[in-house]
């Protein structure tokens, strides 16, 4: 399959899993987001010595905001992503609750005064993601470009629900696979 075939195959692919995802019930998600969580809490401990990349909550993923609560209870920092610029690795920003918040691209928010820090882990959200632990992501590009960036590479646990597992992603060479990832289910190394 040429490069622009498996574009078009991931562009398809990325509208059925978000058309999927979206149409989860209330009741669903609520029960899958308090299972996620507690599989991220009660599976990866180190977490909470560590400064650790989570997400704002966007088109129904995993709410990582309650899981990132309970680390920064016993320890850790927290900081969400910033998109500086198209084809750039994101700068994340050190982030709590009630600190001041900025519309960023996408309008997501983003902490806004906060300093720049750098992640040791990062929980991050497919859109699809396969047994390898390749992932599907909304087709920017951005974390593989940040965790090329980053050396030692840090920790990274995926957190998806089950409906998002797909046979193949069909990774390409730039396609950086992560550790872990985190469904209703329980957690599967990769």
């Amino acid at each position: 399959m040429q490069a622009d075939d498996i574009k078009a195959w991931k562009a398809a692919l990325r509208k059925e899993l978000l058309e999927r995802r979206q149409a989860v019930s209330d009741a669903d998600r609520k029960a899958w987001n308090t299972a996620i969580t507690r599989h991220l809490v009660d599976g990866f401990p180190q977490l909470a010595s560590m400064t650790i990349g989570i997400y704002w909550p966007f088109q129904g993923e995993f709410d990582p905001r309650n899981a990132m609560r309970q680390f920064r209870e016993r320890g850790a920092t927290s900081a969400l992503p910033e998109v500086v610029q198209k084809a750039a690795p994101l700068r994340f920003k050190r982030w709590w609750p009630g600190v001041a918040m900025a519309r960023g691209v996408y309008d997501i928010p983003v902490p806004h005064g906060t300093e720049v820090v750098q992640p040791e882990a990062f929980i991050m959200p497919p859109v699809g993601f396969d047994a390898q632990g390749f992932r599907l992501g909304y087709g920017g590009g951005f974390y593989d470009r940040t965790l090329a960036s980053i050396t030692p590479r840090p920790l990274t646990i995926g957190v998806a629900f089950e409906l998002s597992r797909v046979d193949s992603i069909r990774p390409q060479s730039f396609d950086l696979a992560m550790d872990y990832v985190v469904t209703e289910r329980g957690i599967f190394k990769t």
